[in-house]
């Protein structure tokens, strides 16, 4: 296992010599956030960013993320210029030392919460979901907790149009082709695609979700059963799906786990949940459970501490401070060494 920390690059508010102090930390997971989706990076920014990443003692082998296309998702003619772009992005990964690509499927939204700043009992704020809250949404005229910078309404309203009879299959049957045709670059490259689960795991706003469920992976390792075909396995897109069994989950595919993004969910009732501190005794995760599955199936992938808490007065990105995702990645890493010890590893 390879301890890693999110990283938005140089506008990034935590700065890497940060990043380095906390102990165990081995590198960053970060991306080129000034390219226009679609289009190709420009090898010579993957490579400051890896350097600035060395220059602080830190390793960039994974990349989250190389978004998808809006017109490969849904399947349209267009789909294959913008695959050609992705397959250029996948070989200059590979030539920065890039080993796991991050991406997700989504339509249109690749995280949803309806709280961004859910007030704790001890002052802590964390981000959240309320199905009542999600009831109130005007479909019309969506104003989504930090989506409002990503489109005016009027192009919200137009992307979602584009979607509408879109059927699971059909949604699967694009992502087959994705896959299949970026397969030979990934060969090529020596790099994983580690597919992130949907956040949440049903559908929204009438869109469909493929990736949430044990059964949607063995129908997607079963149509592309190529090694780089892989997982993003995040405890708190699955685990708000309380139909999953995250220990087993992790245990079944965690060779094919190259990424792992581990946080803590709280639920308050059947549906609704807060975003909690990484240890498995504040949250309904098991994450002693899920990293015990991983170890002793052989994970030996990238891993994260994801979204935590804002705390000791801390502003910044919702989800994304540095106190409490350094406290988890340190618990987290104690959790492992724990676990491997204990099974003479």
């Amino acid at each position: 296992m390879k301890l890693t920390f999110r990283w938005y690059g140089e506008k990034d508010c935590i700065p890497l010599s940060y990043i380095k102090q906390i102990q165990g930390m081995t590198g960053v997971v970060t991306a080129v956030y000034d390219t226009p989706v679609g289009e190709v990076w420009d090898l010579e920014k993957l490579l400051r960013l890896k350097a600035l990443a060395a220059a602080a003692g830190l390793e960039m082998e994974v990349i989250e993320s190389i978004p998808v296309h809006e017109d490969i998702k849904l399947g349209l003619p267009t789909r294959d210029k913008y695959i050609e772009a992705y397959k250029q992005n996948i070989i200059n990964c590979g030539k920065a030392g890039v080993k796991c690509v991050c991406y997700n499927f989504m339509p249109v939204f690749d995280w949803f919460r309806t709280d961004l700043h859910y007030k704790h009992a001890d002052g802590a704020t964390s981000l959240a979901y309320c199905e009542a809250d999600f009831a109130k949404l005007d479909k019309k005229n969506l104003r989504l907790p930090g989506w409002d910078e990503s489109y005016t309404p009027e192009e919200l309203n137009q992307l979602l149009a584009k979607y509408e009879g879109m059927t699971h299959e059909k949604l699967f049957e694009n992502l087959v082709y994705f896959l299949k045709a970026i397969m030979p670059a990934c060969e090529e490259a020596d790099v994983n695609m580690a597919i992130h689960p949907d956040d949440p795991p049903w559908d929204i706003f009438g869109l469909p979700r493929i990736v949430g469920r044990e059964e949607d992976y063995d129908k997607l390792f079963a149509a592309v059963p190529n090694k780089h075909n892989g997982i993003t396995f995040c405890t708190g897109s699955l685990g708000a799906g309380r139909f999953n069994d995250l220990p087993k989950m992790a245990a079944k595919y965690a060779k094919r786990i190259y990424f792992a993004h581990l946080r803590q969910l709280k639920f308050v009732n059947e549906t609704d949940f807060y975003e909690n501190g990484h240890r498995t005794a504040d949250g309904d995760v098991d994450i002693y459970a899920i990293v015990k599955a991983l170890v002793e199936n052989g994970f030996e992938g990238y891993l994260r501490p994801d979204h935590g808490r804002n705390v000791w007065g801390e502003e910044g990105k919702p989800g994304y401070g540095l106190y409490d995702r350094a406290m988890g990645g340190v618990y987290l890493s104690g959790l492992f060494e724990a676990v491997e010890k204990d099974l003479g590893k």
